[in-house]
């Protein structure tokens, strides 16, 4: 897969992105870890989202939220940060994308679970390692728009069994992989291998 910088506007703010084009009107947004502890989307767990999505036919745009790299503005606690994802969304169906799956890993969850309580999605979210442990979560009203979430058995920001719990209550597929922490690090061909394995699932059953 070959991505190509681009930048896309957030209300006044202008936004950094890496987007890979693939045949078809499936495109995936990919939000990155948090921006005040170094995350962005130059991260192993954000590369392999957008590496599962692409082999199944999804062209992947993950970006810089504001504040982080050379996308403008300032961290603002997850409010403009939906903002961002608003428009991450609206660029993609403006590049003729127009069934949009959303992921998200750590930050990238809570910020994508915050959005999805005030949107609709073509495509159920996936989210890597939701933070559970330490950010406000409402998944109540996220049932049906979730459609996969992996955590690792040592996260001490994601409690496995208590995500677990919640996932059978809003009904989607949740995995777990033995030992990983919150970070994957040298788990990534694991992670990969859950997120193929629910997109080829959720083909077969078109």
């Amino acid at each position: 897969m070959r991505e190509e910088a681009i930048f896309f506007k957030s209300g006044t703010l202008q936004l950094e992105g890496l987007y890979a084009e693939n045949a078809g009107d499936q495109g995936s947004i990919v939000c990155h870890p948090h921006p005040l502890m170094g995350g962005a989307m130059e991260n192993n767990v954000v590369e392999a989202l957008i590496s599962a999505l692409f082999i199944h036919g999804f062209s992947t745009l993950r970006f810089n939220f504001r504040g982080v790299g050379r996308s403008e503005g300032t961290y603002d606690n997850g409010v403009g940060e939906q903002k961002d994802i608003g428009a991450a969304v609206s660029w993609l169906k403006q590049e003729g994308k127009f069934n949009v799956l959303p992921a998200g890993y750590s930050f990238g969850a809570w910020v994508s679970a915050k959005w999805l309580q005030d949107h609709e999605n073509e495509h159920p979210a996936i989210l890597i390692a939701p933070p559970i442990n330490v950010m406000d979560f409402d998944f109540s009203p996220l049932a049906g728009k979730i459609g996969l979430v992996v955590c690792g058995g040592r996260d001490t920001f994601c409690a496995h069994e208590r995500m677990k719990d919640i996932a059978r209550q809003i009904g989607c597929r949740f995995e777990c992989i033995p030992n990983a922490d919150h970070f994957f690090f040298g788990r990534e061909s694991e992670l990969i291998a859950f997120i193929n394995a629910y997109l080829g699932a959720k083909k077969l059953h078109k």
